[in-house]
Protein backbone atom coordinates (compact mmCIF):
# COMPACT_ATOMS: atom_id res chain seq x y z
CA UNK A 1 0.00 0.00 0.00
CA UNK A 2 1.32 3.26 -1.18
CA UNK A 3 0.08 7.06 -0.08
CA UNK A 4 1.03 8.67 -3.75
CA UNK A 5 3.60 10.72 -2.18
CA UNK A 6 6.46 10.83 -3.92
CA UNK A 7 9.77 10.36 -2.02
CA UNK A 8 12.13 10.56 -4.55
CA UNK A 9 13.27 10.88 -8.54
CA UNK A 10 15.36 7.92 -9.57
CA UNK A 11 17.30 7.45 -12.59
CA UNK A 12 17.03 4.03 -15.22
CA UNK A 13 20.37 2.48 -15.50
CA UNK A 14 18.86 -0.76 -16.95
CA UNK A 15 16.19 -2.12 -18.37
CA UNK A 16 17.39 -5.40 -18.63
CA UNK A 17 14.59 -7.81 -21.51
CA UNK A 18 16.44 -10.92 -20.58
CA UNK A 19 18.39 -11.51 -17.32
CA UNK A 20 19.96 -14.22 -15.47
CA UNK A 21 16.54 -15.48 -14.52
CA UNK A 22 14.96 -15.19 -17.66
CA UNK A 23 12.72 -12.35 -17.39
CA UNK A 24 12.42 -8.66 -17.30
CA UNK A 25 14.40 -6.40 -14.68
CA UNK A 26 14.93 -2.75 -14.05
CA UNK A 27 17.72 -1.16 -12.15
CA UNK A 28 17.51 2.49 -10.54
CA UNK A 29 19.96 4.86 -9.08
CA UNK A 30 19.31 7.41 -6.62
CA UNK A 31 20.26 10.67 -6.00
CA UNK A 32 23.70 10.41 -3.91
CA UNK A 33 22.38 12.01 -1.18
CA UNK A 34 19.10 9.55 -0.82
CA UNK A 35 18.36 7.91 1.96
CA UNK A 36 15.37 6.01 0.29
CA UNK A 37 16.75 2.77 0.76
CA UNK A 38 18.69 3.08 4.26
CA UNK A 39 15.84 0.53 6.05
CA UNK A 40 15.38 -1.21 2.82
CA UNK A 41 15.19 -4.98 2.82
CA UNK A 42 15.16 -7.56 -0.34
CA UNK A 43 11.76 -8.06 -0.97
CA UNK A 44 10.46 -4.97 -0.42
CA UNK A 45 7.52 -2.95 -2.41
CA UNK A 46 9.15 -0.15 -3.75
CA UNK A 47 6.51 2.08 -6.21
CA UNK A 48 7.85 2.60 -9.57
CA UNK A 49 5.89 5.05 -11.65
CA UNK A 50 3.20 4.20 -9.43
CA UNK A 51 3.58 0.14 -10.14
CA UNK A 52 4.32 -1.62 -7.14
CA UNK A 53 7.54 -3.90 -7.72
CA UNK A 54 10.01 -6.20 -5.52
CA UNK A 55 13.31 -4.92 -4.79
CA UNK A 56 15.53 -8.41 -5.70
CA UNK A 57 18.84 -6.36 -5.37
CA UNK A 58 19.39 -3.48 -3.34
CA UNK A 59 23.37 -1.17 -2.81
CA UNK A 60 22.49 1.14 -0.39
CA UNK A 61 25.86 2.60 -0.35
CA UNK A 62 27.04 1.96 -3.65
CA UNK A 63 29.46 4.24 -5.19
CA UNK A 64 28.90 6.95 -6.84
CA UNK A 65 24.98 6.40 -6.40
CA UNK A 66 22.65 3.88 -4.39
CA UNK A 67 20.67 1.58 -6.45
CA UNK A 68 18.41 -1.32 -6.51
CA UNK A 69 17.33 -3.66 -8.93
CA UNK A 70 13.62 -4.93 -9.69
CA UNK A 71 11.66 -7.79 -11.38
CA UNK A 72 9.08 -7.06 -13.62
CA UNK A 73 6.30 -9.54 -14.96
CA UNK A 74 5.09 -9.70 -18.08
CA UNK A 75 1.50 -8.87 -16.85
CA UNK A 76 2.89 -5.58 -15.76
CA UNK A 77 4.78 -5.00 -19.11
CA UNK A 78 1.12 -5.37 -20.92
CA UNK A 79 -0.75 -3.18 -18.21
CA UNK A 80 1.70 -0.22 -17.56
CA UNK A 81 4.26 1.86 -19.68
CA UNK A 82 7.41 0.57 -18.17
CA UNK A 83 8.68 -1.35 -21.02
CA UNK A 84 9.15 2.21 -22.64
CA UNK A 85 11.80 3.18 -19.95
CA UNK A 86 15.43 3.34 -21.13
CA UNK A 87 18.06 4.31 -19.60
CA UNK A 88 18.20 7.77 -18.43
CA UNK A 89 14.79 7.91 -17.94
CA UNK A 90 13.19 9.62 -14.14
CA UNK A 91 11.14 7.83 -12.30
CA UNK A 92 9.08 8.45 -9.52
CA UNK A 93 9.60 6.50 -6.35
CA UNK A 94 8.09 5.77 -3.33
CA UNK A 95 8.07 2.98 -0.58
CA UNK A 96 5.25 0.71 0.83
CA UNK A 97 4.02 3.10 3.39
CA UNK A 98 4.00 2.32 6.84
CA UNK A 99 0.99 1.95 9.72
CA UNK A 100 2.78 5.17 11.76
CA UNK A 101 2.56 7.44 8.86
CA UNK A 102 0.49 10.33 7.89
CA UNK A 103 -1.82 9.54 4.94
CA UNK A 104 -1.12 12.38 3.23
CA UNK A 105 -2.63 11.34 -0.10
CA UNK A 106 -4.78 8.97 -0.53
CA UNK A 107 -4.82 4.60 -0.74
CA UNK A 108 -2.78 3.70 -3.89
CA UNK A 109 -2.40 -0.25 -4.30
CA UNK A 110 0.46 0.39 -7.34
CA UNK A 111 -2.06 -2.15 -9.31
CA UNK A 112 -2.22 -0.01 -12.76
CA UNK A 113 -5.94 -0.07 -14.48
CA UNK A 114 -4.61 1.59 -17.65
CA UNK A 115 -2.32 3.62 -19.51
CA UNK A 116 -3.46 7.09 -20.45
CA UNK A 117 -1.77 9.43 -23.15
CA UNK A 118 -1.46 13.30 -22.37
CA UNK A 119 -3.60 15.35 -24.63
CA UNK A 120 -3.55 18.69 -23.45
CA UNK A 121 -0.89 20.80 -21.41
CA UNK A 122 -1.82 24.55 -20.39
CA UNK A 123 -0.07 27.12 -18.30
CA UNK A 124 -2.56 28.55 -15.51
CA UNK A 125 -0.34 31.43 -13.88
CA UNK A 126 2.33 29.30 -12.01
CA UNK A 127 0.64 26.45 -12.26
CA UNK A 128 0.29 23.52 -15.18
CA UNK A 129 -2.75 21.71 -16.09
CA UNK A 130 -3.08 18.29 -17.94
CA UNK A 131 -5.30 16.83 -19.82
CA UNK A 132 -5.43 12.63 -20.12
CA UNK A 133 -7.28 10.34 -22.13
CA UNK A 134 -7.04 6.67 -20.98
CA UNK A 135 -6.26 3.66 -23.32
CA UNK A 136 -9.15 1.50 -21.43
CA UNK A 137 -11.88 4.25 -21.14
CA UNK A 138 -13.95 2.09 -19.12
CA UNK A 139 -12.42 3.33 -15.85
CA UNK A 140 -13.71 6.51 -16.30
CA UNK A 141 -16.92 5.56 -14.20
CA UNK A 142 -14.17 5.49 -11.63
CA UNK A 143 -13.08 9.30 -12.72
CA UNK A 144 -15.04 11.99 -10.56
CA UNK A 145 -14.76 15.49 -10.36
CA UNK A 146 -12.67 16.38 -7.15
CA UNK A 147 -11.73 12.82 -6.71
CA UNK A 148 -8.63 11.29 -5.83
CA UNK A 149 -6.53 9.44 -8.96
CA UNK A 150 -2.98 8.35 -8.68
CA UNK A 151 -0.88 9.03 -12.41
CA UNK A 152 2.70 7.73 -12.46
CA UNK A 153 2.71 6.90 -8.92
CA UNK A 154 1.46 10.73 -7.89
CA UNK A 155 -1.69 11.19 -5.56
CA UNK A 156 -3.80 14.08 -7.97
CA UNK A 157 -7.14 15.84 -7.41
CA UNK A 158 -9.31 15.89 -10.73
CA UNK A 159 -9.86 19.26 -11.28
CA UNK A 160 -12.47 18.25 -14.78
CA UNK A 161 -13.97 15.48 -15.87
CA UNK A 162 -15.56 14.78 -19.50
CA UNK A 163 -17.36 11.41 -19.72
CA UNK A 164 -19.05 11.93 -23.05
CA UNK A 165 -14.92 12.85 -24.31
CA UNK A 166 -13.32 10.41 -22.13
CA UNK A 167 -10.77 12.45 -20.44
CA UNK A 168 -10.13 14.73 -17.36
CA UNK A 169 -7.75 17.06 -16.21
CA UNK A 170 -5.58 17.22 -13.04
CA UNK A 171 -3.45 20.43 -11.74
CA UNK A 172 -0.06 20.80 -10.52
CA UNK A 173 0.95 23.59 -7.99
CA UNK A 174 4.70 24.75 -8.16
CA UNK A 175 5.52 22.94 -5.82
CA UNK A 176 4.36 19.52 -6.87
CA UNK A 177 6.16 20.42 -10.54
CA UNK A 178 9.63 20.14 -8.58
CA UNK A 179 8.89 16.87 -7.19
CA UNK A 180 7.30 14.65 -9.63
CA UNK A 181 8.04 13.43 -13.21
CA UNK A 182 5.01 13.95 -14.67
CA UNK A 183 5.63 17.94 -14.81
CA UNK A 184 7.82 17.07 -17.37
CA UNK A 185 5.97 15.14 -19.42
CA UNK A 186 4.85 16.53 -22.83
CA UNK A 187 1.56 16.16 -24.95
CA UNK A 188 1.69 12.50 -26.48
CA UNK A 189 3.37 10.76 -23.56
CA UNK A 190 1.84 8.24 -21.66
CA UNK A 191 1.47 7.84 -17.79
CA UNK A 192 0.55 4.62 -15.34
CA UNK A 193 -3.00 5.53 -13.83
CA UNK A 194 -4.52 3.91 -10.98
CA UNK A 195 -8.28 5.10 -10.17
CA UNK A 196 -9.45 5.29 -6.22
CA UNK A 197 -9.72 1.35 -4.90
CA UNK A 198 -12.89 2.87 -2.86
CA UNK A 199 -14.30 3.97 -5.65
CA UNK A 200 -14.39 0.16 -6.69
CA UNK A 201 -15.33 -1.15 -3.47
CA UNK A 202 -18.30 1.09 -3.46
CA UNK A 203 -19.65 -0.13 -6.71
CA UNK A 204 -19.06 -4.16 -6.44
CA UNK A 205 -21.29 -3.33 -2.72
CA UNK A 206 -24.22 -1.23 -5.04
CA UNK A 207 -24.02 -4.20 -7.30
CA UNK A 208 -25.22 -7.04 -4.89
CA UNK A 209 -28.26 -4.42 -4.83
CA UNK A 210 -28.96 -4.09 -8.15
CA UNK A 211 -28.36 -7.29 -9.67
CA UNK A 212 -29.02 -10.70 -9.01
CA UNK A 213 -32.80 -11.67 -7.52
CA UNK A 214 -32.93 -8.20 -6.27
CA UNK A 215 -33.67 -9.93 -3.20
CA UNK A 216 -32.11 -7.17 -1.28
CA UNK A 217 -33.40 -4.20 -3.72
CA UNK A 218 -36.87 -4.98 -4.10
CA UNK A 219 -37.73 -3.71 -0.09
CA UNK A 220 -35.81 -0.34 -0.62
CA UNK A 221 -38.08 -0.02 -3.95
CA UNK A 222 -41.24 -1.14 -2.22
CA UNK A 223 -40.82 1.61 0.67
CA UNK A 224 -40.00 4.20 -1.26
CA UNK A 225 -43.33 3.43 -3.47
CA UNK A 226 -45.44 3.35 -0.39
CA UNK A 227 -44.01 6.63 0.81
CA UNK A 228 -44.66 8.42 -2.49
CA UNK A 229 -48.15 7.16 -2.95
CA UNK A 230 -48.72 8.10 0.62
CA UNK A 231 -47.19 11.47 0.37
CA UNK A 232 -49.43 12.14 -3.18
CA UNK A 233 -52.87 10.89 -1.33
CA UNK A 234 -51.60 13.13 1.73
CA UNK A 235 -51.95 16.12 -0.77
CA UNK A 236 -54.84 15.23 -2.57
CA UNK A 237 -57.05 14.48 0.65
CA UNK A 238 -55.68 18.22 2.04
Amino acid sequence: MFTGLVEEIGEVTELNPQDATGGTSLTIALPASSSLLSDAILGDSIAVNGVCLTATTLSPEADPRPSFTVGIAPETLRLTDLGELKAGSRVNLERAVRADTRMGGHFVQGHVDSIATITRRAPDGNAVTLRFQPKNRDIMRYVVYKGFIALDGTSLTITAVNDAEAWWEVMLISYTQEKVVLAQKKEGDSVNVEVDVLAKYAEKSMAGYLQGDQGALKPIVEKIVQDLVAQAMGAHSA
